[in-house]
């Protein structure tokens, strides 16, 4: 649909001649629907810094608990002070084209990259914590390193693999970048990076399995934070929430889960085969559940991440179907995890497990501030403490998110 037509109609409702411009300029663009939605994802008005998935509160919280000694918090930065991406004689390993076939075969630096910007934001958090410059020059280098080589992402994960990586790098950048007192003389080039190999490769999403899109919204939404692109921030914020919805379903959806319309699933059959054969639906599941749970853990671990960084500069996605569906999404594959009995009509009466380090920040969010009980979510979060990497995007959040108030 041309803007034209959609100017027209919205100058006849007189009702929109108190709307401020910008509210005015959102309508035409189609990221609100009329009348009265509520505009909780819109890029802010000034970007916050450090702002993706952890804020300069949640680290100085984080700095006080750790050099107190406290708990789970000392254990949580000692875990990861021991982990190889905490290694200050790590050596960066880029290249100019990562190619990354189906599961990462071939594997031409696959590894190496998502390993390497975790490793930078790991050394970025060192580096706030104990304030030794070695970690904040270490982050440095990685970051260089990378920004000087790589020119594209290519082969069927390419996708996927810059989203996971490109989900890591801001997060370490926003941290170095704000609050390092050194200098860090190529955060330009750094941003050109992101701007030029990573954004265009995971702004227009993906119709495979959600947890693919999901991540390349995070990585998206972490990336225009860093860059200050507001127009970047709201398309891949549109295609969050669509996503979202259509991930996990609530049982005010109605008989059938909601679908992304570029997927074409518009008959039950096509929706069930998407769902991996699932075709009882229950408030919980995700599209990804009858896969596996180390999937379904990597989508709902993006819909906290995202939802963590809105919430940082200043729009409350937990208090939309957002922080509904997570929390349940939660809730459901916790049960589980922790050895539910999985009835008949469940994935056929059999589960494939592992969800992964991915439960603290939406547990943080939706127990800690807003007051739900979650008791399936906590057993599992406290259980799995400290939480460790998952080796693709996820990294220290007992740490970052651990009973975290800010």
């Amino acid at each position: 649909m041309s803007h034209a037509p959609v100017r027209h109609r919205l100058r006849s409702r007189a009702s929109l001649l108190t709307l401020g411009a910008a509210t005015t300029a959102a309508l035409v663009a189609g990221l609100l629907t009329w009348p009265g939605a509520p505009r909780a994802d819109a890029a802010p008005a000034t970007f916050v810094h450090p702002g993706v998935t952890v804020s300069r509160s949640q680290l100085d919280f984080t700095r006080n608990k750790v050099n107190s000694g406290a708990q789970p918090w000392k254990g949580a930065f000692d875990r990861m002070t021991a982990s190889k991406y905490a290694d200050l004689n790590r050596t960066p390993k880029p290249r100019a084209i990562v190619e990354c076939g189906s599961y990462s075969n071939p594997n031409n630096g696959c590894t190496d990259e998502r390993e390497d910007a975790i490793a930078a934001y790991t050394h970025a958090l060192a580096w706030y914590i104990t304030r030794d410059e070695r970690h904040a020059k270490k982050a440095i280098e990685l970051m260089d390193a990378w920004s000087a080589v790589i020119q594209d992402h290519t082969n069927s994960n390419a996708p996927l693999q810059t989203g996971w990586a490109g989900s890591s790098w801001p997060k370490a950048a926003e941290i170095i970048k704000y609050t390092y007192t050194g200098t860090w003389a190529n955060s330009g080039r750094f941003a050109t990076m992101l701007r030029n190999v990573y954004l265009p490769e995971v702004i227009n999403g993906s119709n495979s399995n959600g947890n693919w899109e999901l991540s390349m919204m995070e990585a998206a939404i972490g990336i225009s934070v860093f860059l200050e692109d507001k127009a970047s921030y709201d398309k891949a914020m549109a295609k969050f929430r669509t996503r979202t919805a259509a991930y996990v379903y609530l049982s005010s959806d109605g008989e059938l889960p909601k679908t992304v319309p570029s997927q074409n699933l518009n008959t039950r059959e096509k929706i069930v085969n998407y769902w991996q054969g699932q075709s009882t639906f229950v408030t919980g599941l995700t599209q990804e559940t009858c896969r596996d749970f180390t999937h379904a853990g990597y989508g709902i671990s993006a819909i906290s991440h995202v939802a963590e960084t809105s919430r940082i500069q200043g729009q409350d996605l937990y208090g939309t179907d957002v922080g509904e569906r997570l929390r349940h999404a939660l809730g459901f594959q916790a049960k589980y995890e922790l050895g539910a009995a999985v009835p008949a009509w469940l994935c056929g009466g059999s589960l494939h497990l592992g969800l992964g380090p991915v439960t603290e920040v939406g547990y943080n969010a939706m127990h800690n501030r807003l007051g739900h009980a979650m008791t399936n979510t906590r057993t599992l979060t406290e259980r799995n403490r400290p939480a460790g990497s998952n080796n693709l995007f996820v990294a220290w959040e007992t740490l970052t998110h651990g009973d975290n108030p800010n």
